[in-house]
This record gives structure tokens, sequence and C-alpha cells, in this order.
């Protein structure tokens, strides 16, 4: 199979239109040339900012492109990011609600966009503790309708404060709480920084067995493929230029070759910086990957 490899990129900036008199958005398709001209064949969205209160406004006729551009150019599949400010865990009921509402947007948008997945963090427990916390989120994605040909994605966290989502008993957890067949979306950055080792192709075997035999790999669906500033068990979330940080070469090696990733599709949320970007992070993971 094809190296599944990509980016997250934008959706802003205007479409020329036909039509003089329509205004300019943001159009959806303009991910699609992105993820062309950095060297990828699937990635990741987001549809709205994620850092505010705001549904998807995706006219019919992007929505549609969008589609068909896809199918025509790229290889992989997308994965939509939810908000950041949605949180599965919360036990305010007003967060709730929006967070719920929102998830409901996303997950709708990704049916209007043939996209399968919509990826978020499980959130924040703030004083629930890991069980209750975890109840919550999974009565907000029992509460959800999820499209047909959608999947809701828990994606690993860093694990610092209360957020949840760092430990792997956490995502085993949520799965087994929630009667919506959701997947995992394992982020290598939050994972090593979480406490796990992924720095050695000995160390990336340990870690895919014990999340196997912890949360199952036949959920995991994704992988958002980021290098750390920072080291194993820090809890902080930094990400680095693929090889270039804690993972290093070797662990990046490891990942996109072992044999129960390697046919996954892979996005980069890795740093625009040092003169260096998306189509840099793309390019080094492809000579890293082994036929």
């Amino acid at each position: 199979m094809s190296f599944k490899i990509g980016a997250h990129v934008s959706i802003s900036g205007s479409r020329v239109s036909s039509d003089t008199e329509t205004p300019p958005y943001d159009d959806v398709r303009n991910a699609v040339h992105r993820q062309v001209n950095f060297g990828g064949n699937c990635g990741q969205i987001f549809t709205t900012s994620p850092q505010v209160w705001a549904e998807p406004d995706i006219e019919a006729e992007a929505a549609e492109g969008f589609r068909e551009e896809t199918g025509e150019l790229l290889e992989g599949p997308w994965v939509i990011h939810s908000s950041y400010l949605v949180n599965l865990c919360t036990p305010k009921d007003g967060l709730r609600e929006k967070s719920m509402a929102s998830m409901q947007a996303e997950l709708d948008a990704a049916e209007q966009l043939g996209v399968p997945y919509v990826n978020v963090h499980l959130g924040a427990h703030t004083g629930a503790g890991v069980e209750g916390g975890l109840d919550n989120a999974a009565s907000v994605i029992d509460d959800l309708e999820v499209p047909e040909g959608v999947q809701i994605l828990i994606e690993s966290d860093a694990g610092s404060g209360t957020k949840l989502g760092g430990e792997f008993s956490h995502l085993a957890g949520i799965i087994e709480r929630t009667d919506e067949e959701i997947g995992i979306c394992i982020d290598t950055a939050h994972t090593l920084v979480a406490g796990n080792d992924l720095t050695t192709p000995e160390a990336v075997d340990e870690t895919i067995e014990r999340f196997d035999e912890v949360v199952g790999l036949e959920y995991l669906e994704y992988l958002h493929l980021n290098d750390s500033k920072h080291d194993v068990g820090t809890h902080k979330d930094e990400h680095a230029h693929l090889g270039e940080g804690y993972i290093g070469e070797d662990g990046v090696r490891a990942i996109i070759n072992h044999p129960d990733l390697r046919d996954l599709p892979f996005a980069l949320e890795t740093p625009t910086e040092d003169g260096r970007g998306f189509a840099w992070n793309i390019e080094k993971a492809k000579q890293l990957r082994e036929a």
C-alpha cells in the first residue's frame, strides 16, 4: 500500500468565483491544493477557527468541489480536528452543551465533505476525577447523532493537569463506556511526553505492544506524526521537526515503518520555523520510509 502522509492544512483564503457579486469566503477546496503543494496525499483540517465557538459555514458548491478534488488528487483520508474549546469530560452543564453542539456541527460538516473522521481530545475533568470525566465524555458522545460513514476519533493527549487521554487506560476507558463505535488517533509527540518511550525501534515495539494490550490496535485509525521538543514524561506539548526532537530519526523511522502502523494514515502538525514547514517534514518522512 502507498504511504499515506500529509499535513494539517488551512482552508483560509478566497476562491475566485465566476459570480463577481459573490463576496470572498474561506473555501475548503484550498486545503486540497495546499496538501498537493506540500507533497501530501491525505491530511487534516479545521472547518472554522478552533479558538472560538463558531460552526462551520461551508457552501454547497465548495463542499462538492472538495469531495471531487479530494477523489482526483489525494489517496488517503481527511480528518477534521474539532475546536480546541471542546471539553467532553467537563462536569459543567454549560460547557457540556457548547461542546456537544460544536461536535455535532463538525460531524455534520464531515458528512457534507465526505470526510470519514472527526478528531477530538477528551478534555479536562476539572475536579470530576478520571472516572467521572470519562463518564461525562461518554455521555456526550452517546448523545451525538453520528452520520453514517463518519467516525469520532479520540486523540491521545500530553496529559498535563486534569486532562485525560495521556494514559492508554483513559483511551480504553472511553471505548468501554460509549455505545458509539469510536476510534483512536495517536499523536506521537503527545504519547512520548505522556510517558511512553518512542525513541528507539525497541521502545516503539514495546509501546505499540502495550497500546494493543490496553486499548487494542483494531481501534487505531489515524496518527498525528510529530516529533517533540520535550522528553519522555514531561507532559509538555510542543512539536518539533521530524527527526530533530526527542523522538529523533530512529524513533520516527521505527514508527512509520512499524508493521502495525505503516498502512495507517499520518498527518503532520509540525512547526513552521527555521525556514522549514510541512513540505520539508513530509519529504523527511518519505526519506525515512522503507519500501
